[in-house]
């Protein structure tokens, strides 16, 4: 094995933090007969690794520079890894995110009865974390290869940790079967360059033709979409990410779909083809992923399946500034190409607070009510108060409204946007409805949280599993006051972070000199600090009042009725009805199918409602995506009869077929 490194250049901190991560992988299923110690020694150098890796990503992000590293095995196969601007972003909210699920899980994971079974999610949770770490380093095809098929198949069985569920396990199925067809798109399209180069640089992917480099994109972006849950590649996801524990929901869908997207910007860039039909086809993605992500989120009743759904909606916001930014590139206003970027990887990092904080806000829920289902909660700020309070800053974050971090991240897109709009043409058109798009995406969740937080944690409890709930675990509550922290700072105080953006574009070559954004930047800031300073008078005022009532006797009670003595909890507004004038008007898009038997007869029976708002994706793919592979691989079981001997036999003919290619 040899090593090679670039002159000056040092990732030994970088390697040397995910050892330490796989140590302590390692370690958890060593101790898992003694529950407490094995969850302290995990967790502790688990957190450890991260943070080493947080401060070196950080601090390779600030100084700048390339960074690289390469493995050479007999001098046939390379794995090579590079760090650059881009890079350094992704890894910084990866550690990030990944520090704050761990100390999460310490409590969240509190069932001494599956002391095995914890442990091993430990040592996946490790290989997912480092996986994920390499696929943003990875610096030729064969490194990115490898360390995608092992960040797919850990968070495969961390989707499946609850395995005696079947639903669980159809969700685990599904999942594997997108991030392998995905997969097959990303060969396909790694398979061109090597197939016109002859080598697995990336570096080499700019000699392409003209009509190549459109080819690879478009099969990238189908592949790298598959995992970042783009419309319609995103039927997985509402699945996956409600099956796998809370911390690894907060993993996936903060980070883990987010290396999609650093593919599509690491293809972009490697191919430097500056054409307007890459901003076409990203923005148009983005602006259908986004309205109809947020749409289907609205008629869910599960808590974790809607956050998922958001999901789809926040990597269209994503795409959308991606798509300006390449517009803005194509159309020579570097401006534009700037804002829509920075917008898009500010976004990248804002999504990954804000939804880790609801997944785990919807953790605290599942467990000490035992139940994700909106309808049976309620009332349960009076009894989770730091739980329900964290979970309203990160509504009102996802909602984009000031002064939190989601609003900064949209409203840098929006201001490339509008530059756009004085363009001609498709830009001229593509812009607009990525401004219309961005404002209905906004309104929509912000009717969609609404209703989250009025059924979910107020008013009067739905069950007794509502009225009976608490908020112990002080690991759990931690890392949701820290994220809720880091939505309010980046939005009270985002100049740095906007930079920090900016500075990610700089690995994508687009040959602009200095950008002066200056304006921009202190525009956002100011509009931050005068919501901040609204919302002080605000405080400002409740604390008065609080003091001039502080000697005076004040009860409690329901709220009114209108008259009505003995309200009950049936009597509240439910998330189905609340959500039915919205969906109605998506009903094309998002068709309704209810159940609710006539009420017959003088003294009627108990009676019931139920709709479901069908995702026309899953509908059509599962017929065209998963009900084919399914069917092939029944024909294939021939070929599995647990005959040791006969799988050596495919080995060694394997071997041989490969000798006449080699």
């Amino acid at each position: 094995m040899n090593s090679t490194r670039a002159k000056g250049m040092n990732m030994d901190l970088f390697f040397l933090s995910l050892v330490l991560i796989l140590l302590g992988g390692t370690l958890a299923p060593i101790f898992n007969r003694r529950f407490t110690l094995m969850k302290l020694i995990a967790v502790i150098t688990l957190c450890a690794g991260c943070l080493l890796g947080l401060v070196d990503a950080g601090s390779k992000l600030i100084h700048g520079g390339s960074y690289r590293y390469a493995f050479a095995y007999l001098n046939a196969l390379s794995l090579e890894f590079q760090i650059d601007a881009l890079s350094a972003f992704f890894l910084t909210t990866i550690f990030f995110i990944c520090f704050c699920s761990l100390i999460y899980s310490f409590h969240y994971l509190n069932n001494a009865e599956k002391a095995f079974r914890i442990s091993v999610n430990y040592m996946l949770f490790s290989l997912l974390m480092i996986s994920m770490a390499l696929v943003v380093a990875a610096g030729n095809i064969i490194a990115f290869l490898v360390s995608w098929e092992i960040m797919s198949l850990s968070s495969f069985f961390l989707v499946i940790y609850n395995y005696a569920s079947s639903e669980n396990r159809q969700a685990g199925r599904l999942y594997f079967i997108f991030s392998h067809v995905g997969a097959m798109f990303i060969l396909s399209a790694f398979a061109i360059i090597y197939q016109h180069t002859g080598k697995f640089g990336f570096i080499d992917a700019a000699s392409l033709s003209h009509g190549a480099k459109l080819l690879v994109f478009i099969f990238s972006f189908i592949g790298f979409g598959s995992k970042a849950g783009v419309f319609p590649l995103h039927i997985w996801l509402p699945h996956a990410h409600p099956a796998a524990p809370s911390h690894i929901s907060a993993v996936m869908s903060g980070v883990m779909i987010k290396t999609g997207i650093y593919g599509i910007f690491r293809m972009y860039a490697i191919l430097e083809l500056h054409t307007p039909v890459f901003g076409s086809i990203v923005l148009s993605a983005g602006i259908v992923s986004g309205i109809l992500g947020v749409v289907y989120a609205l008629g869910q009743h599960d808590l974790k399946r809607l956050l998922a759904y958001h999901s789809v909606e926040n990597i269209g916001i994503i795409l959308m500034g991606m798509g300006i930014g390449m517009l803005g590139v194509s159309s020579g206003k570097p401006v534009m190409a700037v804002l829509g970027f920075a917008g898009s990887l500010l976004h990248v990092l804002n999504h990954s607070i804000f939804k880790s904080l609801l997944f785990m806000g919807a953790g605290m829920v599942l467990q000490k009510t035992g139940t994700s289902s909106i309808d049976v909660l309620g009332g349960l700020l009076k009894k989770m108060r730091i739980t329900g309070t964290t979970f309203l800053i990160g509504s009102l974050a996802i909602a984009g409204l000031p002064p939190f971090n989601g609003f900064i991240s949209e409203f840098i897109i929006y201001l490339g946007a509008f530059k756009g709009v004085v363009l001609t043409g498709m830009t001229f058109v593509l812009s607009l409805l990525g401004i219309v798009g961005l404002a209905v995406i906004g309104g929509l969740a912000l009717a969609c949280f609404t209703k989250v937080t009025g059924v979910v944690f107020q008013g009067e409890p739905r069950s007794r599993a509502a009225e009976n709930a608490d908020e112990k675990g002080v690991a759990m509550l931690v890392p949701m006051v820290i994220l809720a922290g880091a939505c309010v700072m980046i939005g009270v105080y985002p100049e740095p972070f906007i930079l920090m953006a900016i500075r990610g574009i700089d690995s994508l070559n687009l040959g602009y000199a200095v950008i002066p954004l200056e304006g921009f930047v202190a525009i956002t800031g100011s509009l931050t600090r005068a919501v901040t300073a609204f919302f002080a008078v605000v405080l400002g005022i409740f604390a008065l009042r609080v003091f001039l009532y502080r000697d005076k006797i004040t009860t409690r009670s329901s709220t009114w009725g209108c008259g009505f003595t003995r309200p009950t909890a049936k009597m509240q507004y439910t998330g189905s009805s609340y959500a039915a004038s919205i969906l109605s008007f998506f009903k094309p898009v998002a068709p309704l199918s209810e159940h609710h038997p006539r009420i017959k007869g003088i003294f009627p029976e108990e009676t019931h409602y139920f709709s479901h708002v069908h995702d026309i994706a899953e509908r059509y793919m599962k017929n065209l995506t998963v009900i084919p592979v399914m069917a092939l691989f029944d024909k294939l079981r021939w070929i599995q009869y647990g005959d040791i001997h006969l799988y050596i036999g495919y080995i060694l003919l394997a071997i041989i077929v490969l000798l006449f290619f080699i």
